[in-house]
């Protein structure tokens, strides 16, 4: 019994951000890093040269980068050191929360809407 447990411990996550417990791995095999359920992650690998190693803040889902290929990924931004980094959506990933954080932008411009109706 104490074998499955480890094993399970290892295989499993819970998120920082919506205490979902989350498998270590999407529909597709392949390794995650982020909740499926609300696309939030933690910070446990620095990429900038000279910051906070492995800091362990939370990432926020913060936006969504479509690539050359077609491929999405979520952009996310560690709410204790600002790094951001991008991640592949996975098929699994929840669609709504994807849809309105790809759409926030236009809901929630730098400027006044009714500037259109004048144009």
């Amino acid at each position: 019994m104490g074998t499955t447990s480890a094993t399970s411990a290892i295989s499993t996550f819970a998120c920082a951000w919506c205490g979902l417990t989350v498998s270590a791995y999407a529909s597709d095999g392949v390794a995650r890093n982020h909740c499926p359920s609300c696309l939030h992650s933690r910070h446990v690998l620095d990429q900038v040269e000279g910051g906070p190693s492995d800091c362990e803040g939370r990432m926020s889902a913060i936006a969504i980068a479509v690539l050359r290929t077609g491929d999405w990924r979520v952009i996310h931004r560690c709410v204790r050191c600002d790094e951001l980094t991008s991640n592949s959506v996975r098929p699994d990933d929840n669609q709504l929360v994807l849809m309105r954080t790809a759409v926030r932008p236009l809901a929630q411009p730098p400027f006044p809407l009714e500037a259109f109706g004048s144009l």
